[in-house]
Parts: C-alpha cells; structure tokens; sequence
C-alpha cells in the first residue's frame, strides 16, 4: 500500500477507466445472433473447457444441488433472501402509482414490472451465489414475470441459491456467450428485455455492446473501497475491510483516507499479517500493494476526496460519522460506523451489492427493486381540458413548423 498526502492527489489521480471496444465481443454477439446454441456452445468450450448437452439446468439437477449443499449453507442463503426481500418490499413501497388533475384533465402514472430478465451471476475465480441473490430477489419482489440466470461453470451452492431466490430458468452458460444469448435469445436460451449482475471487463464490454437490443443496469469497472478513518477507528477492522476487497481480482482497490500516516503505517502492518492466514493472499497482496493510503489534515479534505472519487463501497470510520453522512454525495453503497463492514453489504443486511464503480455513482445508485419496473405515464383529455390546452398546443406546433400537430389539436377545436 502506497502512503501519499492530500497535496499531492492531482485531478487525474482517480483516472476513470474506459470501456474500450473488445474485438472478441462483436465477433461472439454476432454468432450467437445468428447461428443461436451452436454458438454458445462453440465458445463454452472454448473457454470453459466444458462440454456440455444441455445449457438448461433440469428439475432433477436443481434436487441434486439441494441434497449436496449442507444445511448451514441453505439456512445462510435463506437468511441472505429474507433480509434482502424485506428491504426490497420497503423500497417498493415508495413507488406508487400517480393519479392527479391539471387543467382539468387525469394524468397519471403506472408503476409496471419488465416481463422478461436476465441475472449475470459470476462463476470465475470464484462463484458468486450471492450475486444470484442479489440480482434475482429483486426482480421478484418488483414482479417480474419471468427470470432467467446465467453462470458458468455452476456450482450447486449457485444453483441452490437461484432456486431459493425465484428463478424460472437456470442456465450453465458464461461470459460473452451468457450475456448475447439472453439478448438475442437462442433455440435454448430466453430472451429477455434487460439484462443486470457484475461480470468481468469481457461481460462488461458485452453488456456495453447488446445495450439497446436490450436494457442493462449499468456499467462497472473493478471492485473497489474506499475507507475514511481517524484516531476511533479499529485498525484490524480497517485492514481487513481493504483485504477483503482485494481479493477480489488483481485490479480490485483500496483507498483509504486517515488523518496521520502513523495511522495508514499501523494498518499496512495490520494487513500484511492478516494476509499470511489468507488462502486468497496471492491475488490480495499485489491489490493490496497497488492500493492507498491518502493523508488529509481535515474530514473536509476526505470528503472532498470521496465525492470526487465516487467510490462503490464507503466506509465512515470516524466520530460523528451519522452526523457526517449526508456530506457525502456519491458512492455506491455507504456503511457508517466501526462494525458496518463492507462484507455485510456483500452477503446479508438486506441491501443490494450489485453496484456502481468508475465514477457511475456520480448520475446512478446500484441495483434495487427500482431496476425492475417502468414508470410509464398516462392521461385522460376532458373535452373541458381540451379547450384550455389547445391553443398552447396550436402556437408551439406552429413555431416549430410541424403543421400536422398543429393540426391534430386544431380539428379538436370546434368539438
């Protein structure tokens, strides 16, 4: 970890990584486009190494799953659904439908579920049951009509995990292949209106690619913390949050932003300890040695360093942190106080992980119950309201030269 100071964090410090196109996406979208499964296959064994008859998960392998997962497992997925639906429900409860008057005429609008939804949940270095979770829950509560999940190289925890969280189709199916498949859909594979779950740089590009055929929820670059921490905070607590997120992939980051460096030193030492008792250590290391610690004189100066960075995760380990918290304004998900961890976020308070690297924090929050539904508008013209709104109607058209809506509200005139 890297040791540096306020005054020498330059406007390009946190640099904003770009999607840039990956040739392999097109190529593997635009067969799977046409030539549908045999395509998908193509590329599962390609890169899986897996050859397999069926992408769809059957009855008979979902009970499989079920019987090889142990009970403690089953009980902690539970637990991760229930919290995560109670919060989902509390959330959905502040869209309503919209029913008022103006000008003596009803609008309104509908809150409706999308039909049809496809959840990346990742299979890679490791698989993410969680993000089965965090994605498929959701959708259910907001009453999605039909859910589909791809992951590959599928474990039966991951399988499990999607059955208990509501998926109507399970499919073993990864990467670039999973993402236009559920786009396109295939002679196997359903397609669906809009496709959301945390994927690799490839599953980004491709989600990036197939946006427009379908919606996507957004896009994120690798995972990251930042931790802002003084004098109250818990040193091996503060290590071990940045490890956690460290050993997510090799170009995973943590920052962390403390008021002296005798602090970030005491945490650097923490973390080098923590890591010999950790089978992740080898990518958590070189993370964590590419990661930072920024030394600031003031909690003004870390706010400021955490809205321009707009980090995913944000933690607030500092006195008066509840009373500091509506400063910060751009973050993907924020846990305040010694014992919020990140991790919980990760796995079961209830809210979603699924969420906003890169700066995307700046205009979208993560995914939620929100992702799933429509707010389509309505209105119902009374012959009353009618005459009060058409000549407004009339003198816009006719300014901007679209005689044929200047004369659709015109013929209403004299009815």
């Amino acid at each position: 970890m890297q040791i540096i100071n306020y005054e020498n964090i330059g406007d390009d410090f946190f640099k904003k990584i770009e999607f840039e196109a990956i040739s392999s996406v097109e190529e593997i979208a635009r067969e799977v486009k046409n030539f549908g499964d045999d395509a998908v296959r193509k590329y599962i064994n390609q890169f899986d190494s897996e050859d397999l008859g069926n992408f769809l998960v059957s009855e008979a392998e979902i009970e499989e799953a079920y019987a090889k997962v142990d009970e403690e497992t089953v009980m902690s997925i539970k637990k991760s659904i229930t919290n995560v639906k109670k919060f989902s429900e509390k959330q959905l409860k502040c869209l309503k439908n919209l029913k008022t008057r103006i000008d003596k005429n009803e609008l309104g609008h509908e809150i409706i579920p999308i039909e049809k939804v496809g959840c990346y949940i990742p299979g890679g270095n490791y698989p993410l049951l969680s993000s089965a979770v965090m994605t498929i829950t959701p959708a259910k509560v907001a009453g999605v009509k039909q859910i589909v999940a791809c992951s590959p190289k599928i474990r039966h925890e991951t399988i499990v995990a999607c059955d208990l969280a509501g998926a109507d189709k399970i499919y073993r199916v990864g990467g670039i292949q999973a993402i236009a498949g559920m786009a396109y859909g295939t002679q196997s594979i359903l397609k669906v209106n809009k496709i959301v779950g945390p994927g690799n740089k490839y599953v980004t590009a491709a989600k990036k690619y197939v946006f427009g055929e379908v919606g996507i929820d957004f896009l994120a670059g690798p995972s990251e913390v930042m931790i802002i921490a003084d004098e109250t905070a818990v040193v091996e607590f503060v290590s071990a949050d940045m490890l956690a997120q460290c050993e997510h992939d090799l170009d995973a980051r943590a920052f962390l932003v403390c008021m002296s460096e005798d602090f970030a030193q005491k945490v650097k030492i923490s973390a080098q300890k923590q890591l010999e008792t950790l089978s992740t250590k080898e990518i958590a290391s070189k993370s964590f040695e590419k990661s930072f610690a920024i030394v600031v004189k003031s909690i003004g100066e870390a706010i400021e360093l955490a809205n321009r960075k707009a980090p995913e995760h944000l933690e607030l380990c500092c006195k008066n942190a509840k009373k500091i918290m509506n400063k910060f304004t751009n973050y993907g998900s924020l846990f305040v106080g010694n014992y919020s961890a990140e991790v919980y976020g990760d796995y079961c308070s209830g809210t979603n992980h699924v969420l906003p690297t890169n700066e995307v924090s700046k205009y979208s929050g993560g995914l939620s119950v929100f992702d799933f539904v429509k707010i389509q508008t309505y209105q119902i013209i009374s012959k009353k309201g009618n005459k009060i709104i058409l000549p407004f109607v009339s003198q816009l058209a006719k300014i901007e030269g679209l005689q044929a809506h200047k004369l659709a509200a015109d013929v209403r005139k004299f009815t």
